[in-house]
């Protein structure tokens, strides 16, 4: 097959596939409508996530067997016209599972040590022991919200840690004996720490608003390595202000581009997100939850093994 590359991935990739005896193209200079003149001649495309894949690209993809996304997610691409036009889709969630599961523990775990504020208070030449005492996690109550490849991962992290964990999911029957399966009412009730790892879908943009805050019971730590658009950033600025939510954790934002290579598709701050970055009780990552040496790797080998499994 005739393999279009339009983001740059690990080598192995492209050595695999050749050796597989596929024609491999790298191309990650031209624009979308560039792509889109060409795209006829490929049997495969393979991307991270440079443009969105909609209905008049895929129209022009007249030849086209498969998209493969390097990464966990389909949310740019049109899944059900892709489907109708009977275009695979693959995606390589198993490889940065591991890498999500072990960012979102160690944001848990800053959070609830203030590392942040007390490295930069050491940086300073203060000492304030009293300002930095710490929170133990040792006997709290975690929920999951999304419990696929990326909530199982940062459940199994959190399996020395003697924490109760409880999981919601719209799919039934996915607790193991990593997490316990409740309603959304009773995760509501009971949690002290919240993390989502859920896709970006109807469902879930702007899921985590001021009322879907308000039915917590008690006050409780949040932590996003999913995505941005989940969070509403001023329901969450308001919460944090207000004492519901205790701290927050945020490998993503609302105000990326969907591109996810940059925060915002022009020079603006929105005042919102102003407020969040001055927060001490803010722990900001660049969305690289899942974006380690070894998930370069593993997210590589997993789209050979999926395309060799299809087509071989």
């Amino acid at each position: 097959m005739n393999i279009l590359h339009v983001d740059t991935n690990h080598p192995l990739l492209i050595e695999q596939l050749e050796a597989l005896g596929h024609h491999n193209v790298v191309d990650i200079s031209s624009s979308k409508a560039e792509i889109v003149a060409v795209i006829s001649e490929y049997d495969g495309l393979v991307i991270r996530s440079r443009f969105s894949i909609d209905k008049i690209f895929l129209d022009q993809a007249k030849n086209l067997k498969f998209i493969a996304r390097v990464g966990s997610g389909l949310e740019n691409i049109d899944v059900a016209y892709a489907h109708q036009k009977d275009i695979h889709l693959i995606a390589a969630p198993e490889g940065n599972s591991n890498a999500v599961g072990e960012h979102a523990l160690g944001m848990l775990l800053a959070l609830f040590n203030k590392l942040s504020q007390a490295n930069q208070d050491v940086r300073r030449g203060l000492w304030p022991r009293e300002a930095n005492r710490g929170t133990e996690l040792e006997g709290k109550t975690v929920g999951i919200i999304g419990y696929g490849h990326m909530g199982k991962a940062f459940a199994k992290k959190l399996k020395g840690f003697e924490v109760e964990v409880l999981c919601y999911d719209i799919k039934p029957n996915v607790g193991d004996d990593n997490a316990t399966q409740v309603s959304l009412e009773t995760l509501q009730k009971r949690v002290e720490v919240l993390s989502l790892h859920t896709p970006e879908t109807p469902l879930t943009k702007q899921m985590v608003n001021l009322q879907f805050i308000t039915k917590f019971t008690q006050p409780f730590w949040l932590i996003n390595t999913a995505r941005g658009s989940s969070v509403v950033t001023k329901d969450l600025l308001f919460a944090l202000e207000s004492g519901q939510i205790l701290g927050a954790g945020l490998d993503v934002l609302e105000y990326e581009k969907s591109s996810f290579e940059a925060l915002f598709s022009d020079r603006t701050l929105p005042e919102a997100f102003k407020k969040l970055m001055q927060s001490e009780k803010v722990l900001l990552s660049p969305h690289v939850a899942g974006w380690t040496k070894e998930s370069h790797r593993k997210l590589a080998q997993t789209i050979v093994d999926k395309i060799q499994a299809i087509f071989h």
